[in-house]
């Protein structure tokens, strides 16, 4: 009887054992799973490990690259077996042979049909950071904008890649489309839809710059806020630009802005690790570029600055900041006088209190403080709102020199009739006496 009872306490033990170890085994194995996951998510992260300060919008050629050692090239850099799959070519490989294959959806335009559209790339439009840009006209008339990477560009493989990543998934009609790409012959181009107005820096401060209206100047606001919460609010995962500035805003022949440039932007992934600082001077928030920290709020704060670019005509190397303290320090009451810096070209006749107004909501997303600062999408129905009253007045306007001609037509015609009678009374002596 004992020994029946050892082996079954025996055998229970050796089942309760076995029940452990089986679980231990599961619980293992969903924590290496959960690791490789948060590694891949790791290495989905697009940090690189410089920042760019530029001397100025109309000067991207003079970009100067500043090494930040917060982060190391292994940190961000994709295993070679998935640049391998991204850019399906090494060239030439092991064969000689280069196969590039299209990306998401995205076309792969051939070397040679981009050579003959630029004319042998000589119809230059401007110089970039990434490298010189083209006006190429396509074999079926299509008129396009070439980038090409430099070769001598630190980080523009990086950001080519980025490019082509994102712009694959995003598609808003307030961001610039990417129409395809090259990887042939060692070079690497990307190829954009045209804006035949060019940047919105060049407008501002360029050498053959142009008077925008109030008009324009709202809806290229309103146009890039939208760009901008569709970045923070509408794409799943959310992306950060990382460098707004009035050189990445640019404009199609109908004056629509559309935001681009997403060589620095990233998904927003919380996994705790800092940020190599990235972007241009003058738009860069402070609290990013004192914690290494890069939130949604950032992208509000440069776009806050581009705001004041609208309302003020300031560059904002050429001290725009000092130019909004100082205005900021007379405010005695609460309300700031931005009529002291608005762009003289607002300053024609009544300065619309639209003005004063967006220049409030610009002055809220640049607060210090990133907790202060609104959500996109508060900018966006703020800049809406305005949108509406200025259309409301516009139409106030157009009733009342609607009603005026109607009344000035109504006294044109009765003095016509007044003069018809006139007429017809001088006649009627003249008749009597005939009859006579």
């Amino acid at each position: 009887m004992v020994d029946k009872t050892t082996a079954v306490v025996i055998g229970v033990s050796a089942g309760v054992v076995a029940a452990v170890l089986a679980a231990a085994c599961v619980f293992l194995a969903i924590w290496l799973y959960r690791r490789r996951a948060r590694v891949a998510t790791r290495t989905r992260s697009m940090e690189s490990s410089t920042v760019t300060l530029r001397d100025g919008p109309s000067s991207l050629a003079s970009s100067v690259s500043i090494s930040v050692v917060s982060e190391s090239v292994a940190d961000w850099a994709p295993p070679p077996e998935k640049r391998a799959a991204f850019w399906a070519w090494r060239g030439g490989g092991h064969n000689g042979r280069e196969s590039p294959l299209s990306v998401s959806g995205i076309p792969k335009y051939h070397y040679k049909d981009l050579q003959k559209a630029t004319s042998n790339f000589t119809t230059i439009l401007g110089q970039g950071s990434f490298g010189p840009v083209y006006k190429a006209v396509m074999a079926t008339g299509e008129v396009v904008a070439v980038k090409v990477l430099a070769s001598d560009s630190s980080q523009g493989e990086r950001e080519f890649q980025t490019e082509v990543a994102l712009l694959s998934r995003l598609h808003h009609r307030n961001l610039v489309n990417l129409v395809g790409y090259c990887v042939e012959k060692g070079q690497r181009i990307l190829i954009y839809e045209f804006m035949s107005n060019g940047s919105l820096a060049r407008l501002l401060y360029g050498d053959n710059k142009r008077s925008l209206s109030w008009q324009e100047r709202l809806q290229i606001a309103h146009d890039i806020s939208h760009g901008i919460e569709y970045l923070h609010e509408g794409a799943v995962p959310p992306v950060i630009h990382r460098d707004l500035k009035s050189d990445n805003i640019l404009l199609d022949h109908s004056m629509k802005a559309k935001v681009a440039d997403f060589g620095l932007s990233k998904e927003e992934v919380y996994d705790g690790r800092k940020s190599g600082l990235k972007g241009t001077y003058g738009y860069m928030d402070p609290d990013y570029m004192s914690t290494n920290k890069f939130t949604k709020k950032s992208d509000v704060y440069s776009f806050g600055i581009i705001l004041f670019e609208l309302i003020t005509g300031i560059n904002p190397q050429q001290g725009l900041m000092e130019y909004i303290n100082l205005a900021a320090i007379g405010a005695g009451d609460g309300r700031v006088d931005w009529g002291e810096i608005l762009d003289k070209d607002l300053l024609v006749g009544n300065i619309p209190e639209e003005v004063r107004m967006l220049a409030d909501v610009a002055y809220r997303c640049i607060n210090k403080s990133p907790r202060k600062r609104p959500w996109i999408s508060e900018v966006t129905q703020a800049i809406s709102r305005l949108r509406q009253r200025q259309l409301m007045k516009h139409d106030r306007l157009t009733l009342a020199r609607c009603e005026t001609r109607t009344v000035l037509k109504r006294i044109e015609h009765q003095h016509l009739e007044l003069s018809d009678l006139t007429s017809m009374k001088e006649l009627t002596p003249v008749m009597g006496m005939s009859l006579f």
